[in-house]
């Protein structure tokens, strides 16, 4: 998406599940073939995502894919029962996505795998409505159908030069109840989906919504120790140099989208840590 077309692009805020954001889900990184993330809470708390045999963790993709199903879950009001219906083109466009035969299939197979993975949770999850860490087990999509359309509205498509003709896919989507009630219980954290589109590192835009939950906190700053951080990301990158080189470029995209007012990767004794400075609240 070109910079004009992103500052023509109308305000639009995302709100999502202040739990799952503060959890890891989505891989950062290409590299492995991990089938299951594991990530202990300060509490002691166990949170995993674990792959559907024969597919892979949730990665880049589908992190986006994510972000726009809570913005269209947002703008049709919160429909109590979780469902949302769109055309593959619309919500690739939504995006800010190239709409062809590749990105369709990568869009089918993100919302497929956001049905498949299960998420579990053994103290480690906030249910806002119980007030307390949850022992639960849920898929962040509770159903997803893509269903090409009728023969005989594809026979129409050649009257729309705008639709992409090789692809009339729609589909039917129900969103987890699990989130649904965090984000009921108004559990959330607020996003600008024109700032998070205009990050274009998927670490950028993975660490702006964590910020976010730091934020919630009502803190300017943030000091988090950098093994937490990369487990929290989560981040493949093990020793300090290597999240430096990762986590660097990233810093400074959010310095210049005014998310961060500074972001330094230090030493105290023998452990390193991250400083953040938040900037102001973003409208």
């Amino acid at each position: 998406m070109t910079l004009a077309a992103r500052r023509r692009m109308p305000a639009r805020t995302v709100l999502l599940d202040r739990s799952l954001e503060e959890l890891p889900l989505f891989r950062l990184s290409d590299s492995g073939e991990d089938s299951a993330i594991t990530y202990i809470t300060d509490s002691g708390g166990r949170w995993r995502v674990l792959a559907s045999p024969g597919d892979r963790l949730p990665g880049t993709f589908d992190q986006d894919v994510y972000v726009e199903l809570m913005r269209r879950f947002h703008e049709a009001r919160q429909p109590a029962d979780g469902a949302m219906t769109f055309t593959l083109h619309a919500f690739l466009r939504s995006m800010g996505r190239h709409v062809d035969g590749r990105t369709y299939e990568q869009l089918r197979s993100a919302l497929s795998r956001l049905e498949r993975t299960t998420l579990e949770s053994t103290g480690s999850y906030f249910d806002a409505a119980g007030a307390s860490v949850a022992d639960l087990s849920f898929t962040v999509l509770s159903s997803a159908i893509v269903e090409r359309r009728r023969l005989m509205d594809r026979h129409q498509l050649a009257l729309f030069p705008s639709v992409v003709a090789a692809e009339p896919g729609e589909a039917r989507v129900t969103l987890s109840p699990v989130v649904r009630q965090n984000v009921a219980a108004k559990h959330v954290i607020a996003i600008s989906l024109n700032r998070y589109l205009a990050l274009p590192s998927p670490v950028a835009r993975r660490l702006y919504r964590l910020l976010e939950v730091a934020r919630a906190d009502d803190v300017l700053t943030w000091r988090v120790a950098l093994d937490r951080l990369r487990e929290q990301l989560p981040l493949s990158q093990r020793y300090p140099s290597h999240l430096q080189r990762v986590l660097q470029p990233a810093h400074q995209m959010l310095k210049e989208a005014g998310i961060v007012r500074n972001a330094v990767i230090r030493q105290s004794q023998r452990q390193w840590f991250v400083d953040y400075v938040l900037a102001g609240k973003l409208g």
